[in-house]
């Protein structure tokens, strides 16, 4: 869901259908799938840009041996590095908890809570309370329950493939897992937190006859965090595309690769 995308949208396939009740701070995640044409010329591209910046990155001036003349332009590294906090030791809901009250708390909220919010447990109505309870702050937890109710109702659940519970068919495995590639805090208080998460994530469903197969996604998450009770909760959220690189020639894998990746691999708790 964008900014000026204010009622929500989600795509299987490419039908995009319209979620119900949605608003950019209360409707539910997005939930993508996207066909990229691949060949050899964007390959080489790729390729031959790649040199040429290592190149650049090498090459020496003569002006000055550490750089310093050119360095007031540059980002600081401290802006995208990573921190070195080690992440939080605590769960509830099975979710993360617990974050520091400082800005690089904030950060880690918005990464973990952008994970379970574009999640395949948030399908599951049995599970869908409990994580509503965990990540959101109280006053609001309410209304976004019943919005979420009406957004994953029973046709939605349908058309991406699963029952009125959020379970795949017999021999199919329905797949909803974001990593975040990086957070920003855009403005902060020791009450109120406004964060942005840049992600990307694989999406559909793997098996035989699948009419939605799995594909991956590049979108922003921006999250408005307040501080109650010992913890960042989230105030309100909206959903934009990208930023999205040059698809790779990745060959992709069979239904049955994936379906067997998701129950392998398990996910992480993150920190800024």
């Amino acid at each position: 869901m964008s900014p000026g995308d204010e009622q929500g949208y989600t795509e299987t396939g490419q039908t995009r259908t319209r979620l119900p009740g949605g608003d950019p701070y209360g409707g539910a995640p997005r939930r993508t799938g996207r066909s990229s044409s691949r060949g050899l010329v964007t390959v080489v591209g790729v390729v031959v840009l790649l040199i040429a910046a290592i190149a650049f990155a090498n090459r020496g001036d003569g002006s000055s041996t550490d750089g310093s003349a050119d360095k007031g332009d540059r980002p600081k590294a401290a802006s995208t590095a990573a921190s070195g906090t080690k992440p939080v030791d605590t769960k509830s809901a099975n979710i993360p908890s617990g974050f520091a009250h400082t800005e690089q708390g904030a950060q880690s909220a918005a990464a973990n809570y952008a994970v379970v919010l574009v999640s395949a447990d948030i399908l599951k109505p049995a599970l869908r309370g409990a994580i509503v309870k965990q990540v959101f702050v109280s006053e609001k937890q309410a209304p976004l329950t019943d919005k979420f109710n009406k957004a994953y109702d029973k046709q939605f659940l349908s058309n991406v493939g699963l029952d009125q519970n959020g379970n795949s068919p017999a021999g199919q495995t329905y797949i909803s897992r974001t990593a975040p590639i990086g957070t920003k805090l855009t403005d902060y208080t020791d009450a109120v937190a406004t964060t942005e998460v840049w992600c990307t994530g694989v999406f559909g469903t793997a098996g035989d006859n699948s009419t939605n197969p799995v594909t991956s996604d590049w979108f922003t998450m921006k999250l408005l965090l307040r501080w109650e009770n010992s913890d960042w909760k989230i105030d309100s959220f909206s959903q934009a595309d990208g930023p999205a690189p040059v698809p790779g020639d990745s060959k992709a894998s069979s239904a049955d690769q994936m379906a067997k990746a998701v129950e392998e691999y398990g996910g992480f708790t993150y920190a800024r």
